[in-house]
C-alpha cells in the first residue's frame, strides 16, 4: 500500500534521457543516456536494483529453475530460496547483508529480499511466452518511471502510473519482517537512553490495573496505489511524559492495515497510560516503506526528545517527533501517515488525524488486575 504523504519529504531524482512510448511501455532508445539512480551505492534501493539486473540477465535461468520467478502468482517469494553453493545464492546472501546494514538491523542472517510478479494482469502475457522484465520498486515515493531490465541487461524505463503490458517481476524488501525487527531496534535503543516506557509498564502490579486507549476501528484515505508498490506496514510512535518526568516513547505495529480505503476493526490497545505521568499521550503513525533505517530513526528521536523537559504541565510531542525525522533517508522515507494529539484516559469516539489522512475510533479501556 502506498500512502500519500502530508509530511514533506526530499524526493530522489532520476534521469532517464529521451523516451519512446510504445504500447504502454516506455523504452529508452539506443542512443539515449542509460537510466541512472541517485541512490547511494550502499542503500536498499541500490542493492535491490543490482539484484534485479542480475536476475534479469546472468541469473535468469537459475532463478526460474529454483522457482523464484513464479508465472502464476503475485505472492512474494524469498530470494533466499536460491540454491546454496551457487553464484545466485552467494549474491543473494551478500545483498541481504547489505540490506540489513542499510536498514540499521542486526546481522543475524535474516533474509529480507523477495521477488514477486508485479500485477495479476501480467499472468496471461507470461503464459503466451512474453519475455519478462525484472525491476525493483523505486526509492522515490512519486516516481515518473520505474527502471527495469531485460535478459541482456538493458535498462528499460516503464511508466510508473500505469501497469505495463509486458510482465515485470519486482525485487523488494519483506517489510513485515523488517518492521518486526526494526521495532525491536527502536525499543532497545530508546530503552538504553531512558526513553522507553517498558520498565514503568512492568512495574504495574496485578492488583492495580490501569487505563488504556483501545483502537476499535481505523481507516486510511483511499490513495491511488501505483502498480509497483506492494502492501506497506504501518506502525505508531506513542509518546508522553514518564513517571520520572522524561519523555517516553513506545511503538506499536498495525500488521492488519494493508489497504487504503478499507475500515479495520482490531480492538487493539494503542496507549497504555500506566506508562505516563499525565493522563495524556500523542500518537504519530508511520509507514515502513522498504528503506527505513531504524538505527538512524531511534537516534534521531533520542536527540530530539531528550532535550524536552517536563515543566509541570503536559506538552504535546507530535511536532517534536515529526521534526526529528530526517528529511531524506537512504531510500524510501519512513512515510509520515498522520498524527493525533493529546489522547487522554477519557478520549472516545471517532478522531480525524491532524493531517486528514486517517480516521480512527477509540474508547477508554480499563485493564483489570489479574
Amino acid at each position: 500500500m502506498a500512502v500519500s504523504l502530508s509530511h514533506p519529504t526530499r524526493l530522489l531524482a532520476s534521469t532517464v534521457g529521451a523516451l519512446t512510448v510504445t504500447a504502454g511501455l516506455m523504452i529508452a532508445p539506443a542512443h539515449a543516456a542509460p537510466a541512472t539512480t541517485t541512490a547511494p551505492a550502499d542503500s536498499v534501493a541500490a542493492v535491490t536494483d543490482r539484484i534485479a539486473a542480475r536476475l534479469a540477465s546472468e541469473f535468469a535461468d537459475e532463478a526460474r529453475q529454483t522457482g523464484l520467478l513464479s508465472a502464476t502468482s503475485t505472492d512474494p517469494v524469498p530470494l533466499a530460496r536460491a540454491a546454496e553453493g551457487t553464484a545466485l545464492g552467494r549474491a543473494v546472501r551478500d545483498a541481504d547483508r547489505e540490506v540489513l546494514e542499510a536498514k540499521g538491523l542486526p546481522q543475524d542472517g535474516t533474509s529480507l529480499l523477495t521477488v514477486r510478479l508485479a500485477h495479476a494482469d501480467m499472468v496471461d502475457a507470461l503464459r503466451r511466452g512474453t519475455a519478462p522484465l525484472v525491476a525493483s520498486s523505486p526509492a522515490d515515493d512519486a516516481p515518473t518511471t520505474v527502471t527495469a531490465y531485460d535478459h541482456t541487461g538493458r535498462r528499460i524505463a516503464l511508466a510508473a502510473d500505469r501497469v505495463p503490458r509486458r510482465p515485470v517481476y519486482l525485487v523488494e524488501v519483506d517489510t513485515a519482517t523488517a518492521l518486526a525487527k526494526g521495532t525491536q531496534v527502536l525499543r532497545s535503543t530508546l530503552s538504553q537512553r531512558g526513553l522507553s516506557p517498558a520498565a514503568a509498564r512492568a512495574a504495574v502490579t496485578p492488583a492495580s490495573g490501569y487505563w488504556a486507549t483501545q483502537l476499535t476501528s481505523i481507516r486510511l484515505d483511499d490513495d491511488h496505489e501505483p502498480w509497483h508498490k506492494g502492501d506497506a506496514e504501518i506502525f505508531t510512535i506513542t509518546a508522553g511524559f514518564g513517571l520520572d518526568g522524561k519523555v517516553k516513547v513506545d511503538t506499536t505495529q498495525l500488521p492488519y492495515l494493508d489497504e487504503d480505503g478499507r475500515t479495520y476493526y482490531p480492538n487493539q490497545l494503542l496507549v497504555h497510560f500506566s506508562d505516563y505521568k499525565y493522563n495524556l499521550a500523542d500518537i504519530v503513525m508511520m509507514e515502513e516503506d522498504g528503506g527505513t533505517n531504524y538505527r538512524d530513526l531511534a537516534l534521531a528521536l533520542t536527540r530530539a526528545l531528550l532535550t524536552i523537559v517536563d515543566g509541570g504541565a503536559y506538552i504535546p510531542l507530535v511536532d517534536a517527533i515529526i521534526n526529528a525525522l530526517p528529511d531524506g533517508w537512504w531510500t524510501d522515507d519512513p512515510d509520515y501517515v498522520d498524527s493525533w494529539y493529546t489522547l487522554s484516559t477519557s478520549t472516545g469516539g471517532t478522531l480525524r488525524g491532524a493531517a486528514g489522512n486517517g480516521t480512527m475510533t477509540v474508547a477508554p479501556y480499563w485493564v483489570a488486575p489479574l
